[in-house]
């Protein structure tokens, strides 16, 4: 049985089981690169696309082999097509990267002698027992890791242990190869705490611009985040007990023997004791988290009053042109809160008929409007609601919606506001 690696190689290379296309291919590639730049660029790509697929971003070129071996035989060429990604800036030597939590005077030393000497290789055994990096991929997971801590953060930067980071970057040496990648873009710095323990962290930004500077509120932020953390492993390893007691004091109690099931209440009474002390301690640490998140943005919401009040100053608006533009503005959002209103409580009131009563309704409705016919086409999707599949009540606020947002347009537009 094939393994499940050739047979996405299979279906990557449709002439992989060709005899002839494999075995030119497969040789070594020599003399001038022009002779053999198209076998390499189908290597390079290949390499690329099965470490995306088996989720690495690392390889040994003793790995890269075994993966395209066909038949008992080896590529001859991939040592060389790794040299040659190597000195194209697509792989890159643990060594090449760069360690955020060295001194800042260590990493200039270290560029000075890298920019000394030659960084293209010549010799395809300097990468041989290497692990090579793929430039391409690391860049993709720094970005997921970006990405994944934007949805658990809404400020520009966001300050978590290195644990954490550890744990989003699937295991020690990826996270220092991210850490490395986003610390050369300027997207990360590296902290620690001596605060009673040794904490490391990671302040990163979650916007395209660079990341601040470290300041004594991210050390103060990096243990109140080691603390909360701390605080949440011990509230698991209390509800392990918790459950493990529970189930002894049931068992006692089924064999007959109370004084023992005794004996497990109330140490799952003092452990549910514990856990409500930690529990309050826990909800008061991210209160206070809270509140700093909080500041950050009250902060960035005055930079942008001020920023808008230059804008005003500077393009000569008047106090009564702002005035009437704020009060359109809020006629606009008062007008689609009622039209938002209007559609919850048509919902419940249909959400609570059975279907008798809405063909008693609909028969009503007949009734008064006579000859009219009640049209239910180029109904707007979002205003339909669907009784058993196929009664459906139109509720056509688009016409409405469009004037509102016509007039909330009209309205902005009139400030011309620069962002100074």
């Amino acid at each position: 049985m094939e393994s499940p690696l050739t047979e996405f190689i299979r279906r990557e290379v449709p002439d992989w089981d060709d005899d002839i296309v494999s075995a030119a291919r497969f040789k070594a590639l020599s003399g001038q690169r022009s002779d053999w730049e198209h076998r390499f660029f189908f290597w390079r790509d290949l390499i690329l696309k099965v470490a995306r697929h088996l989720g690495i971003i690392a390889v040994r070129p003793s790995e890269v082999c075994k993966w395209f071996t066909r038949g008992g035989l080896r590529p001859l060429c991939i040592d060389r097509v790794l040299l040659e990604m190597y000195n194209d800036g697509d792989l890159l030597r643990s060594g090449d990267l760069v360690d955020p939590t060295s001194g800042q005077l260590f990493q200039i030393i270290r560029k000075l002698r890298s920019l000394m000497k030659n960084s293209k290789l010549s010799d395809r055994q300097e990468i041989v027992d290497e692990h090579l990096i793929i430039k391409p991929l690391l860049q993709e997971r720094a970005t997921e890791t970006i990405q994944v801590l934007s949805e658990t953060h809404w400020t520009s930067n966001c300050v978590i242990t290195m644990e954490k980071f550890r744990s989003i970057c699937k295991g020690s040496d990826e996270a220092t190869a991210v850490l490395s990648n986003l610390y050369e873009c300027g997207k990360a710095r590296f902290l620690s705490s001596t605060k009673q323990d040794f904490i490391e962290g990671v302040k990163l930004s979650l916007v395209p611009t660079a990341v601040t500077t470290v300041s004594n509120l991210d050390h103060d932020v990096l243990y109140l985040t080691w603390t909360t953390e701390k605080l949440q492993k011990q509230l698991d390893v209390i509800d392990q007990h918790c459950v493990k007691f529970r189930k002894l004091a049931l068992a006692s109690l089924k064999s007959g023997n109370k004084q023992i099931a005794l004996r497990h209440v109330r140490q799952l009474k003092s452990l549910s004791e514990s856990r409500n002390k930690c529990t309050s301690f826990l909800d008061r640490v991210e209160e206070v988290l809270s509140a700093i998140a909080d500041a950050e943005s009250t902060k960035k919401v005055s930079e942008a009053i001020q920023i808008g009040a230059r804008a005003i100053k500077q393009n000569g608006i008047s106090a009564e042109e702002v005035h009437l533009c704020l009060s359109e503005l809020d006629e606009s959002v008062a007008s689609q809160k009622e039209v938002e209103e209007a559609l919850e409580s048509m919902q419940f009131q249909y959400m609570g008929m059975d279907d008798e009563d809405l063909e008693e309704e609909f028969k009503n409705l007949e009734l008064e409007l006579g000859d009219e016919k009640i049209e239910t086409g180029h109904v707007d999707e979002n205003a339909r609601i669907k009784i058993n599949g196929t009664a459906e009540v139109s509720a056509q606020v688009e016409q409405g919606t469009q004037h509102e947002a016509e007039s909330l347009s009209q309205a902005v537009s009139k400030l011309k506001l620069e962002a100074a």
